[in-house]
């Protein structure tokens, strides 16, 4: 009897241990979210074009949104959040129309997104999605960002609101100061001061949103441009690194809606020192007369 009990426990001891190590790779719409490189497209290496982006794909977890780029252009579309775990249908995802020299990346991922029916966990860092067979469609490799969110630290002048360009030259020129650490900002949005907080999302570092900014009640003579400011931070969603230099905040559509910029430090003119003349005292001379 005693051998028959410590068998049993050996056995549920196992069990738990198999039921430990396979829920580590239990496929979970949390273990979907964020950004992925994509890496293998039906068993073969993707490798990108000279002077082309890497191709990812990114999933919003919360609103159900898919993003990211095919190779060329950028591509967007849906899934369902309520699917059962493990299952996905992309649908029909649509792209910008911009041509490129080498399309060839961008057309297989296209092709093999628009056959994906399930996703599986493959280790700590890596997605496998599936079609209609058990050989993944797509190998996906988690992203790193581009860009983190402590490089927003600090002041920044506002540049462009609501796809304008800010005047030079107000009185009060529009700016953000965010403080990292405690996850707050203040400003001014171009009559009036702006303070609050901003939140981030854990599964998507690029994401950021100011549901608590407050401003000062003051009217000034052109309220058009704080009204831009504030518009864009309420429908922002995410941030990102601008090609040009600077800081975009981009909307729910990733339609971007600011321009953030470093403000210029004055530099000191360094006018040439004058060599100071030494004074000589003309020369006098004495006559003495008798």
């Amino acid at each position: 009897m005693k051998k028959v009990f410590v068998s049993l426990c050996m056995a549920a001891t196992l069990m738990g241990m198999s039921s430990c190590a396979s829920t580590k790779n239990v496929a979970t719409l949390s273990s979907l979210g964020g950004e992925w490189n994509i890496i293998e497209i039906n068993g073969s290496a993707v490798v990108p074009a000279p002077n082309q982006e890497f191709p990812f794909i990114g999933f919003d977890t919360k609103t159900g949104k898919v993003y990211g780029n095919s190779g060329c252009n950028r591509m967007m579309g849906s899934f369902d959040v309520n699917a059962k775990p493990g299952t996905i249908d992309l649908g029909a995802l649509g792209s910008t129309r911009m041509a490129c020299p080498d399309m060839t990346v961008e057309k297989n991922v296209l092709s093999a997104l628009g056959q994906v029916k399930k996703y599986k966990v493959l280790g700590e860092n890596n997605m496998a999605l599936y079609g209609s067979s058990k050989r993944p469609l797509i190998v996906l490799q988690k992203k790193e960002p581009a860009v983190k969110l402590s490089e927003l630290n600090g002041k920044w002048m506002i540049s462009q609101a609501g796809g304008e360009a800010i005047p030079s030259g107000m009185e009060k020129q529009p700016f953000i100061e965010f403080n990292i650490s405690e996850k707050r900002l203040h400003g001014n949005a171009g009559c009036n001061i702006i303070n609050g907080g901003f939140q981030v999302d854990k599964v998507n570092p690029m994401s950021i949103s100011f549901p608590q900014v407050i401003s000062t009640m003051m009217a000034c003579p052109d309220m058009e441009v704080e009204s831009r400011v504030l518009k864009a931070l309420n429908s922002a969603q995410s941030f990102g690194k601008l090609s040009g230099g600077g800081m975009g905040l981009y909307d729910a559509n990733d339609n971007l809606v600011m321009v953030l910029v470093r403000k210029a430090l004055k530099k000191k003119c360094n006018r040439p020192r004058r060599r100071q003349k030494k004074y000589e005292s003309p020369r006098m001379s004495f006559h003495f007369y008798r």
